[in-house]
Protein backbone atom coordinates (compact mmCIF):
# COMPACT_ATOMS: atom_id res chain seq x y z
CA UNK A 1 0.00 0.00 0.00
CA UNK A 2 2.76 2.28 1.01
CA UNK A 3 4.74 1.80 -1.99
CA UNK A 4 1.64 2.51 -4.19
CA UNK A 5 0.88 5.87 -2.52
CA UNK A 6 4.89 6.96 -2.98
CA UNK A 7 4.19 5.91 -6.70
CA UNK A 8 1.26 8.41 -7.22
CA UNK A 9 3.60 11.30 -5.89
CA UNK A 10 5.24 12.85 -8.55
CA UNK A 11 9.08 13.40 -8.28
CA UNK A 12 10.12 16.96 -8.29
CA UNK A 13 13.50 17.33 -9.92
CA UNK A 14 16.25 19.07 -7.25
CA UNK A 15 16.91 21.95 -9.79
CA UNK A 16 12.80 22.91 -9.51
CA UNK A 17 12.74 22.82 -5.46
CA UNK A 18 15.33 25.77 -5.74
CA UNK A 19 13.91 27.58 -8.81
CA UNK A 20 12.76 31.62 -7.37
CA UNK A 21 9.50 32.43 -7.04
CA UNK A 22 9.20 34.68 -9.67
CA UNK A 23 6.84 38.00 -8.55
CA UNK A 24 4.18 39.45 -11.17
CA UNK A 25 6.33 42.58 -11.02
CA UNK A 26 9.41 44.29 -9.81
CA UNK A 27 9.46 46.47 -6.30
CA UNK A 28 11.87 48.55 -5.10
CA UNK A 29 12.23 49.95 -1.82
CA UNK A 30 13.50 53.55 -0.90
CA UNK A 31 14.37 55.59 2.12
CA UNK A 32 14.36 59.46 3.19
CA UNK A 33 15.70 60.60 6.40
CA UNK A 34 14.77 64.30 7.14
CA UNK A 35 15.29 63.96 10.70
CA UNK A 36 18.15 66.63 9.83
CA UNK A 37 17.81 68.41 6.92
CA UNK A 38 19.74 70.82 5.31
CA UNK A 39 18.90 74.34 4.78
CA UNK A 40 17.41 75.01 1.75
CA UNK A 41 17.50 71.54 0.59
CA UNK A 42 14.45 70.57 -1.34
CA UNK A 43 11.88 67.83 -0.73
CA UNK A 44 13.53 64.43 -1.56
CA UNK A 45 16.66 65.51 -1.39
CA UNK A 46 17.49 62.82 1.34
CA UNK A 47 15.29 60.46 -0.63
CA UNK A 48 17.46 57.44 -1.52
CA UNK A 49 16.81 54.32 -3.91
CA UNK A 50 17.58 51.01 -1.89
CA UNK A 51 16.92 47.77 -3.09
CA UNK A 52 14.71 46.23 -6.02
CA UNK A 53 13.65 42.65 -6.05
CA UNK A 54 11.07 40.36 -7.97
CA UNK A 55 11.67 37.03 -6.06
CA UNK A 56 9.84 35.98 -2.98
CA UNK A 57 13.28 34.84 -1.64
CA UNK A 58 14.67 38.01 -2.26
CA UNK A 59 11.64 39.96 -0.63
CA UNK A 60 12.15 37.75 2.88
CA UNK A 61 16.18 38.17 2.45
CA UNK A 62 15.70 42.42 2.54
CA UNK A 63 13.18 42.48 5.21
CA UNK A 64 14.63 40.21 7.19
CA UNK A 65 17.60 42.33 6.87
CA UNK A 66 16.25 45.34 7.16
CA UNK A 67 15.27 47.22 10.43
CA UNK A 68 10.94 47.53 11.14
CA UNK A 69 9.73 50.40 10.79
CA UNK A 70 9.57 50.76 14.20
CA UNK A 71 13.43 50.78 14.76
CA UNK A 72 13.77 54.18 12.60
CA UNK A 73 14.52 57.17 13.50
CA UNK A 74 12.00 59.80 13.91
CA UNK A 75 11.04 61.82 10.56
CA UNK A 76 12.01 58.89 8.33
CA UNK A 77 10.22 57.06 5.55
CA UNK A 78 10.58 54.10 4.27
CA UNK A 79 9.03 52.75 1.19
CA UNK A 80 8.15 49.92 -1.16
CA UNK A 81 6.83 51.35 -4.97
CA UNK A 82 6.37 49.39 -7.72
CA UNK A 83 9.96 49.68 -9.71
CA UNK A 84 10.52 52.56 -12.09
CA UNK A 85 8.47 54.60 -9.25
CA UNK A 86 9.46 57.15 -7.62
CA UNK A 87 7.77 57.94 -4.42
CA UNK A 88 7.33 61.56 -5.01
CA UNK A 89 3.97 63.38 -6.22
CA UNK A 90 5.77 64.63 -9.71
CA UNK A 91 6.67 60.94 -10.59
CA UNK A 92 4.21 60.48 -13.95
CA UNK A 93 2.75 57.52 -12.12
CA UNK A 94 1.88 59.52 -8.98
CA UNK A 95 1.15 63.02 -10.51
CA UNK A 96 -2.71 62.54 -10.52
CA UNK A 97 -3.22 60.22 -7.78
CA UNK A 98 -3.50 60.11 -3.96
CA UNK A 99 -3.29 58.22 -0.51
CA UNK A 100 -5.11 56.60 1.89
CA UNK A 101 -3.44 56.72 4.91
CA UNK A 102 -3.46 54.82 8.38
CA UNK A 103 -2.45 56.56 11.46
CA UNK A 104 -0.39 54.57 14.30
CA UNK A 105 -0.37 55.36 17.71
CA UNK A 106 1.55 52.01 18.58
CA UNK A 107 4.84 51.01 17.19
CA UNK A 108 3.80 46.83 17.13
CA UNK A 109 1.41 47.79 15.53
CA UNK A 110 2.97 49.90 12.71
CA UNK A 111 5.46 46.83 11.99
CA UNK A 112 2.73 44.61 11.79
CA UNK A 113 0.35 46.69 8.69
CA UNK A 114 3.57 47.22 7.10
CA UNK A 115 4.28 43.59 6.89
CA UNK A 116 0.65 42.54 6.14
CA UNK A 117 0.79 45.69 3.39
CA UNK A 118 4.14 44.85 2.08
CA UNK A 119 2.83 40.72 1.46
CA UNK A 120 -0.42 41.74 -0.21
CA UNK A 121 1.46 44.09 -2.77
CA UNK A 122 4.04 41.88 -3.83
CA UNK A 123 1.20 38.75 -3.76
CA UNK A 124 -1.04 41.18 -6.40
CA UNK A 125 -3.92 40.81 -3.35
CA UNK A 126 -5.74 43.92 -4.84
CA UNK A 127 -7.96 44.31 -7.59
CA UNK A 128 -7.06 47.20 -8.47
CA UNK A 129 -3.15 46.30 -8.57
CA UNK A 130 -2.47 48.76 -11.68
CA UNK A 131 -3.90 51.74 -9.47
CA UNK A 132 -1.58 51.19 -6.80
CA UNK A 133 1.76 53.05 -6.91
CA UNK A 134 3.30 51.67 -3.38
CA UNK A 135 3.05 52.25 0.41
CA UNK A 136 5.05 54.99 2.54
CA UNK A 137 5.79 53.97 6.71
CA UNK A 138 6.08 57.64 7.88
CA UNK A 139 8.09 56.94 11.29
CA UNK A 140 7.10 60.43 13.34
CA UNK A 141 7.57 61.86 16.71
CA UNK A 142 4.28 62.31 17.95
CA UNK A 143 2.34 59.54 15.56
CA UNK A 144 3.30 57.16 13.17
CA UNK A 145 1.74 56.67 9.74
CA UNK A 146 1.25 54.21 6.47
CA UNK A 147 0.18 55.75 3.31
CA UNK A 148 -1.15 53.45 0.58
CA UNK A 149 -0.42 55.21 -3.14
CA UNK A 150 -2.45 55.11 -5.86
CA UNK A 151 -2.42 56.13 -9.65
CA UNK A 152 -5.83 57.88 -10.14
CA UNK A 153 -7.64 60.32 -7.28
CA UNK A 154 -9.93 60.70 -8.88
CA UNK A 155 -11.41 56.47 -9.77
CA UNK A 156 -13.80 57.15 -6.85
CA UNK A 157 -14.35 53.59 -7.58
CA UNK A 158 -10.85 52.11 -7.86
CA UNK A 159 -10.18 53.91 -4.66
CA UNK A 160 -12.75 52.52 -2.56
CA UNK A 161 -12.16 49.06 -3.95
CA UNK A 162 -8.65 49.52 -3.07
CA UNK A 163 -9.19 51.42 0.80
CA UNK A 164 -11.76 48.26 1.77
CA UNK A 165 -9.37 45.59 0.67
CA UNK A 166 -6.27 46.94 2.58
CA UNK A 167 -8.52 47.92 5.61
CA UNK A 168 -9.16 44.19 5.55
CA UNK A 169 -5.43 43.35 4.86
CA UNK A 170 -4.30 45.04 8.16
CA UNK A 171 -7.20 43.96 9.94
CA UNK A 172 -8.62 47.34 11.23
CA UNK A 173 -12.53 48.60 12.18
CA UNK A 174 -11.48 52.49 12.24
CA UNK A 175 -12.17 54.75 9.26
CA UNK A 176 -9.89 55.70 7.14
CA UNK A 177 -9.20 58.46 4.68
CA UNK A 178 -8.18 59.62 1.17
CA UNK A 179 -6.34 62.61 0.22
CA UNK A 180 -5.89 63.78 -3.39
CA UNK A 181 -1.93 64.48 -3.95
CA UNK A 182 -2.99 67.65 -5.69
CA UNK A 183 -4.80 69.10 -2.14
CA UNK A 184 -1.38 68.38 -0.72
CA UNK A 185 0.66 70.01 -2.91
CA UNK A 186 -1.71 73.27 -2.67
CA UNK A 187 -2.69 73.57 1.21
CA UNK A 188 -0.08 73.94 3.89
CA UNK A 189 -2.01 72.06 6.43
CA UNK A 190 -3.66 68.94 6.38
CA UNK A 191 -5.37 67.96 3.42
CA UNK A 192 -8.68 67.33 3.44
CA UNK A 193 -10.39 63.79 2.68
CA UNK A 194 -12.08 63.35 -0.95
CA UNK A 195 -13.05 59.40 0.10
CA UNK A 196 -13.61 57.38 3.65
CA UNK A 197 -13.79 53.38 4.24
Amino acid sequence: MASEVAAAIPEIPVEAEKQPHKLERQWTFWFDNQSKPKQGAAWGSSLRKGYTFDTVEEFWILYNQIFKPSNFSANADFHLFKAGVEPKWEDPECANGGKWTVPSSKKSDLDNMWLETLIALIGEQFDETDEICGVVSSVRQKQDKLSLWTKTAANEAAQMGIGRKWKEVIDITDKISYSFHDDSRRESRAPRSRYQV
